[in-house]
């Protein structure tokens, strides 16, 4: 055992996804990227042909619903078999195999002739598509050092955001123009032309490819004793093995670790509210302002404008955290103690702690201002305060759970794809429905105060996450 030589990367090794010139590392980013963006585009472009829908099969506005929830239900479990197998296959064969899968099943909802055809074919669509949300983040990780990494991981971040605000825009012109069935056939040319480019997207998984490294000098030198960790990973754990861990440990962390559960809640509860908007945008803005179906899509414009903003914001949080650093450093010295050996998760929480506020704050401006007699564009700027915030608090949970539970941060983050999709499924379903008995203004008013009843969360576990972790079977100290 001792003979065995480990493979790893040598300086610049070709081989390695670091090694690659910046233009290429670009160009796998903006392919990767443009894929969450199709995936999450997908799910939204279908909210502007519900009433097409209604009068071509006859259905029900709750039945033409559930074309949107339940592409997002399968947003929501795909992740817990793709992310597993991505470490058995790489990375590569998952996008080919789930855009491929992606393509096929745009196919049955661009030609269906029932609802349930439709619906089945919506469900299918979001399984093959979750790859791009679940898997994408580890190939910007894979070709970028920590010190590179925020840059590329800032454009890869708002996509998923950007997404769901370009559906309603684009499928509001088609809505208007054409038929529901052009918005299918726009996402199959968007989808063959990814595939395409997907082809030319090499292997950047690290384990996968040293595996390889390891493989090629076995047969090169006729020595057997080169091999990779990953190799003993592998031999230690079945695919199948994999996947039940992947199923049952995000239930483990929801239901033993409080801070995971309320910060999957949160973030549950505004990409709801963003999905239940695909409903109470056109309803608001139809009724008030006569708004045709290409006005209403392009009021989604102040959510987008919001969140764009959420991203040039990053600079500044991340001088935030180096100063946080800074200041534990300082304080561990002047106390005489050990620095810490690493930054403390919690200080990832800022942005979520001021986002929070926005949100609320946003849907306040929002519902107040909903009236005739006022002009359009002031609650359109009260939903771009909810999309800076809406981003501000993703991005601070999201890295706040990665940071935590570094060891299962796979499994945090799929408790969370798997909490928001839930409830972004689910809030569709009575979101109309609640603005016409409510109003206008008390069902954002209701909204709001969801949200404002979540604000604290970050706070506390900000000031008092440290204490929490300490007691944690998973949380890293």
């Amino acid at each position: 055992m001792n003979d065995r030589i480990l493979v790893s990367w040598d300086e610049n090794d070709p081989q390695n996804p670091r090694s690659f010139i910046p233009v290429k590392k670009w160009l796998i980013v903006c392919v990767i990227s443009t894929g969450s963006l199709l995936v999450t585009c997908t799910s939204s472009i279908y909210g502007s042909s519900h009433e097409q829908l209604r009068d071509e099969f006859n259905v029900s506005q709750e039945v033409a619903t559930l074309g949107l929830s339940l592409f997002v239900v399968g947003l929501a479990v795909g992740p817990m078999a793709l992310s597993p197998m991505s470490e058995f296959y790489g990375r590569r064969w998952i996008y080919i195999i789930s855009m491929f899968s992606f393509l096929v099943f745009l196919i049955p909802c661009a030609i269906a002739q029932n609802i349930q055809t439709l619906l089945v074919g919506r469900f299918l669509n979001g399984v093959a598509g979750s790859a791009f949300l679940s898997v994408s983040g580890g190939t910007v990780a894979d070709l970028f050092i920590p010190s590179q990494i925020q840059l590329p991981m800032m454009f890869y971040t708002i996509t998923p955001f950007i997404g769901p605000v370009l559906g309603p825009l684009i499928g509001g012109f088609i809505s208007q123009f054409t038929s529901w069935r052009w918005g299918f056939y726009i996402l199959l040319i968007w989808t063959g032309l990814l595939l395409a480019c997907l082809m030319f997207v090499p292997e950047t998984y690290h384990p996968v490819l040293l595996r390889r490294k390891a493989a090629a000098l076995r047969k090169s030198t006729k020595n057997p004793a080169y091999y990779s960790t990953s190799e003993d990973a592998i031999t230690s754990t079945t695919i199948s093995q994999a996947l039940i861990i992947s199923l049952y440990r995000p239930f483990q962390l929801l239901m033993l670790e409080p801070m995971c559960f309320c910060l999957c809640i949160y973030s549950a509860i505004v990409l709801g509210i963003l999905y239940l908007f695909f409903g109470a945008f056109p309803l608001v803005f139809s009724t008030n302002h006569h708004f045709e179906h290409s006005q209403t899509g392009l009021t989604f414009l102040g959510l987008m404008v919001g969140m764009v903003i959420g991203v040039f914001t990053n600079p500044f949080w991340h001088k935030n955290y180096l100063r946080l650093i800074r200041n534990a450093n300082l304080e561990a010295e002047n106390a005489c103690r050990e620095k810490p050996v690493r930054p403390d998760p919690e200080f990832r929480l800022p942005p979520a702690i001021i986002g929070g506020v926005l949100v609320t704050l946003g849907l306040f401006w929002f519902g107040w201002t909903t009236y005739v007699s006022v002009h359009w564009i002031v609650p359109i700027v009260g939903s771009g305060f909810f999309g800076l915030g809406m981003f501000l608090v993703f991005n601070g949970i999201f890295t706040f759970l990665v940071d935590a539970y570094m060891e299962f941060a796979a499994s945090a983050l799929a408790a969370n794809v798997f909490v928001r999709c839930t409830f972004a499924a689910a809030f569709p379903l009575f979101g109309e429905q609640m603005y016409k008995k409510m109003g206008y203004q008390w069902a954002s008013s209701l909204l709001a105060f969801l949200t404002f009843v979540m604000v604290p969360f970050p706070y506390v576990f900000f000031r008092f996450g440290k204490r929490l972790r300490e007691r944690s079977r998973f949380a890293k100290l």
